[in-house]
């Protein structure tokens, strides 16, 4: 397992990377990582950075305790934190001829297909021009109901978007354990994670690690999407001098292996949607056949859960609750309520306009 096959790396460091509890510049560990990068891209590779640390150095710059921002003031900090985090990532990569850009994303961006788009494009068009994109949630903006929370799903959203081989999340432990290395001795590194489900079974994710806004089950959640997305996922120590390095050298670390080789771009964006709207639940005889490929019929729901609009995201639950596929309604949550359980041909009487007979399409559906 290495880097050598993957064109496109999207690279996540977390806040405590690039400024540690004194609130300290970690100048040496930057310009080492800017080497990584050098290295990378001298070997034809496409590098994206997914960064955290606006709100830590905005802090910084005006003396604020983090913990006590609000989240009006927060978005102030983070704005004026922009602006230096773009400076030190400017100034210690423009030693190493290494040109930056920035992109701000929020939830949105990327959850709405247009939108989605138009960032894929900005991304190739940045590859083409010889420039490494570095990633920020626009925390300027963000509300608390269109935040994605923590910049690991943020990571793998845009590695997702990008078309990504691998996303590199560098974290304050050397990968997935057992259970949390710093309480346990005994706890053990999990090198290879083939099957998300399987292999993570007797994981005991509470406290397996304390940094950020995700922690352990914010990365197994972008794994789920990186994985869909036919992208193979890493989590590494990033408290390392060259930590993409160490990665090669040393691989201690974890991987997680995608055992899908390629889904289209429609169904990609579907499937890693991080804020579906609501849930559906449905039967036996509907499971078995979205299983043959079928389109999701009203006759096959049993609950609706959640208020949603006609397009929006949606799971698909099985009977025990289970998710089981995704999908974009072709009906608003109230409508599906009043349709439930009823034949296709009865649907425009109930409604008293007519529509689509399917509530998921097989084309606008994925199953997990």
């Amino acid at each position: 397992m290495h880097l050598k096959n993957s064109k496109i790396i999207i690279i996540k460091i977390g806040s405590s990377l690039i400024v540690d509890k004194n609130q300290k510049v970690r100048n040496k560990w930057l310009s080492s990582f800017a080497k990584d990068i050098k290295k990378l891209r001298s070997n034809n590779k496409k590098v994206v950075i997914v960064s955290s640390g606006a709100i830590a150095l905005g802090c910084k710059k005006m003396n604020y305790n983090k913990k006590n921002l609000k989240l009006d003031k927060s978005q102030a900090i983070a704005s004026i934190g922009q602006i230096e985090l773009m400076n030190l990532f400017s100034q210690t990569f423009s030693k190493y001829k290494i040109n930056i850009s920035q992109i701000l994303l929020t939830l949105d961006d990327t959850e709405e297909r247009r939108r989605s788009i138009n960032a894929r494009r900005t991304f190739e068009n940045l590859f083409q021009l010889n420039y490494v994109p570095v990633v920020n949630e626009n925390d300027t903006i963000a509300t608390s109901e269109i935040k994605y929370g923590d910049n690991d799903r943020l990571a793998s959203r845009v590695a997702q978007i990008t078309g990504a081989d691998t996303l590199i999340l560098l974290s304050d432990v050397d990968g997935l354990f057992t259970k949390n290395p710093k309480k346990f001795k005994n706890a053990k590194l999990i090198k290879k994670i083939s099957n998300l489900n399987k292999d993570t079974l007797n994981v005991n994710m509470k406290g397996t690690t304390e940094f950020g806004r995700g922690g352990m089950d914010t990365k197994i959640e972008a794994a789920k999407i990186c994985n869909l997305a036919g992208c193979n996922m890493i989590i590494a120590n990033g408290l390392y001098l060259n930590p993409i390095d160490q990665i090669e050298k040393r691989n201690n670390c974890t991987w997680f292996i995608s055992s899908i080789q390629k889904l289209d771009a429609r169904k990609k964006w579907i499937i890693s949607s991080v804020s579906p709207k609501g849930e559906i639940i449905i039967d036996d005889g509907a499971k078995k056949a979205l299983t043959n490929g079928k389109s999701l019929l009203a006759a096959g729901i049993k609950k609706v859960l959640g208020n949603f609009k006609k397009g929006d995201h949606i799971k698909i639950l099985d009977n025990k609750r289970k998710e089981f596929a995704r999908g974009l309604s072709s009906f608003s949550s109230n409508e599906i309520n009043k349709i439930l359980g009823c034949h296709s041909n009865e649907i425009k009487k109930i409604l008293g306009y007519v529509s689509k007979s399917e509530v998921v399409h097989k084309d606008d559906m994925v199953k997990i």
